[in-house]
């Protein structure tokens, strides 16, 4: 991972040679900024030299050592960057707060010995007196009394990392075992669907407030085609996700939500990141678009199979610690792993989408009919569209005022399974103009798929209308029956001999034939419109039988109904596509 940062990046902290003195004289200009911020400004007890509270802060923010003062009453009144890079605690995990909670509770037994008779004290972190986690364990940490006019005022706190090469190399470990740990929570939180939204939440929510007060993914969408990494930035991308802390809520107002599209302003920390595939390290500025009281900004890129497919952008306030460099890196990590559950989720939806398209396409509306038949179709495709299977309708027109109904669904889903249904399609249509019966059709396709050893097997119903001779001639493959919708009374399925699907190879079809009378409605459908997962065909199939449907009106409307009282809500619950064709004589 490589990344630019800007002026607030923190590089490798320097080796010193006596870090014991360089803590003394740290703690000594603590105490003087703590006797200096602690005075009245009408005090005249003892000359100041000129000191200046503002510049004392300077010099003790660069320092490399770990300071902190807390006051009489044992709450944090400040801490410099050293003293968050060693402990690993935020500055809004201890300004303003008492000490009693906060990490370092365990030390309050020394802070109050201190307080009361002023001698300084030492203690290792981890131990029974000393800070705990996260905190990291074996650190010395001083604490001496901070005294002003004569009385002790305080507790400055300084942490002694003296150098160790074995703490050295535990506290590497400790880094190793942590990011890893990251990276094994990040597998089991992002990428539990296959759904791109779902996937953008997962890992904008898994940032915050673990590792950043704002998190935004930005993706490119599904049907974009990425670009390598560093090869040039796509132009827009759309949101997939966002997170904040409260304190960032009302501010995310202003921002796009997610599946609005965006464009990133020239210039800014995404557009860098995107033009040239990099993280990018910095402040925000008026470019970047960012929440109001953001202090430090990360943007990782998130690629995949070395294509660019969209952005994680992580943000801080004043209350926290700037991002680091080795933070970017270990984030860096975290990125690259969500981007390929990312990516799949692209992927995935990319496939469906083409799928779904071919499969509309595909099922056209019925034939035109002979003038004595009426029929109407509906296709819904799954809830969620997170599979596209293969069913499909077809008609087609013969000759003596009949008509043939094919009603099929191929096992599986995806592409395969629309692309094999269009083979299906395309076959029936060639042997219906044979004019051969409903079962010699079916045997027929079944000889043609089985010879395809990459064809899927089908199920298939095929009724033919014969209005002139009052009949329905009816054959089935391993289809579930039709609906025979009649007024005043009940629906009816017809009882049909069924043969195995298509493309087994087995033969054996059969047809029966059913009186078509005045009034009556046919009604063709998939399994989706009544199967339910862990339910019995059987029962499915009563719920269907014990409808009291529409028989008179609009075939529409009919369509309609059933679609009210059997299929699924939008939505994940809608398991698979339905596919539904309804026939009615007209009366001459």
């Amino acid at each position: 991972m490589h990344f630019r940062h800007g002026n607030r990046a923190e590089g490798p902290r320097p080796a010193t040679p006596d870090t014991r003195s360089l803590a003394a004289t740290a703690a000594a200009l603590a105490a003087r900024l703590g006797a200096i911020t602690d005075s009245d400004s009408g005090d005249s007890g003892g000359d100041r030299g000129g000191d200046d509270p503002e510049r004392l802060r300077e010099v003790l923010a660069a320092a490399p050592v770990g300071v902190a003062l807390l006051d009489e009453h044992l709450r944090w009144h400040y801490l410099n960057a050293a003293f968050t890079t060693a402990t690993g605690l935020r500055r809004a995990d201890l300004l303003g707060r008492a000490a009693a909670t906060t990490a370092f509770a365990g030390a309050l037994g020394i802070l109050r010995r201190v307080l009361a008779d002023g001698l300084a004290r030492e203690h290792a972190t981890g131990g029974p007196d000393g800070a705990g986690a996260p905190v990291p364990p074996g650190l010395r940490v001083r604490y001496r009394a901070l005294r002003h006019s004569g009385r002790t005022t305080g507790v400055i706190v300084v942490v002694l990392d003296d150098p160790d090469p074995a703490r050295d190399q535990l506290r590497e470990l400790e880094q190793v075992r942590a990011r890893l740990a990251l990276l094994d929570a990040a597998t089991e939180r992002i990428g539990t669907t296959l759904d791109i939204g779902t996937t953008g939440a997962e890992l904008a929510s898994f940032a915050v407030p673990r590792l950043a007060e704002l998190a935004v993914v930005d993706l490119l969408p599904p049907e974009a085609e990425p670009a390598r990494a560093g090869h040039g930035a796509p132009q827009r991308l759309r949101r997939a996700g966002v997170r904040s802390v409260p304190a960032l809520d009302a501010a995310l107002a202003e921002l796009p939500r997610p599946g609005e599209s965006i464009r990133h302003r020239e210039g800014s920390a995404a557009a860098r990141s995107l033009a040239g595939g990099v993280a990018v390290l910095t402040e925000p500025g008026p470019e970047d678009g960012c929440p109001a009281g953001t202090a430090s900004l990360l943007v990782l890129p998130l690629a995949a199979r070395g294509r660019l497919i969209g952005l994680l952008t992580l943000g801080r306030t004043a209350a926290g610690p700037a991002f680091t460099p080795d933070e970017a890196a270990l984030l860096g990590d975290l990125a690259a792993r969500a981007a390929t559950a990312l990516d799949n989720a692209r992927r995935f939806a990319r496939s469906q989408g083409i799928a779904l398209e071919l499969q509309r396409a595909l099922l056209s509306e019925p034939g035109n009919p002979h003038q004595n038949l009426a029929l109407a179709s509906r296709y819904l495709p799954s809830g969620s569209s997170s599979v596209v299977g293969g069913d499909w309708f077809e008609t087609v027109r013969l000759p003596f005022g009949r008509t043939l109904l094919a009603m099929g669904d191929v096992m599986g889903h995806g592409v395969e399974a629309a692309v094999d249904m269009s083979h299906y399609r395309s076959a029936l249509r060639d042997l219906a103009g044979m004019d051969l019966p409903p079962h010699r059709i079916l045997r027929q396709l079944d000889s043609v798929i089985s010879a395809d050893d990459s064809a899927r097997p089908a199920t298939c119903l095929l009724a033919l209308a014969d209005p002139g001779r009052g009949r329905w001639t009816l054959s089935s493959a391993g289809h579930l029956p039709p609906a025979l919708i009649a007024p005043g009374r009940p629906t009816e399925l017809l009882r049909i001999p069924t043969g195995p699907p298509l493309g087994t190879g087995l033969g054996g079809y059969e047809q029966t034939t059913h009186p078509l009378l005045p009034g009556q409605t046919l009604l063709l459908y998939t399994d989706g419109l009544v199967e339910r997962r862990g339910e019995d065909i059987d029962v499915s199939l009563e719920r269907l039988a014990a409808l009291r449907l529409p028989a008179a009106g609009d075939l529409d409307g009919l369509l309609d109904a059933v679609l009210r009282s059997l299929a699924p809500p939008p939505g994940p619950a809608a398991e698979d596509d339905i596919a539904l064709l309804v026939a009615r004589p007209r009366q001459r």
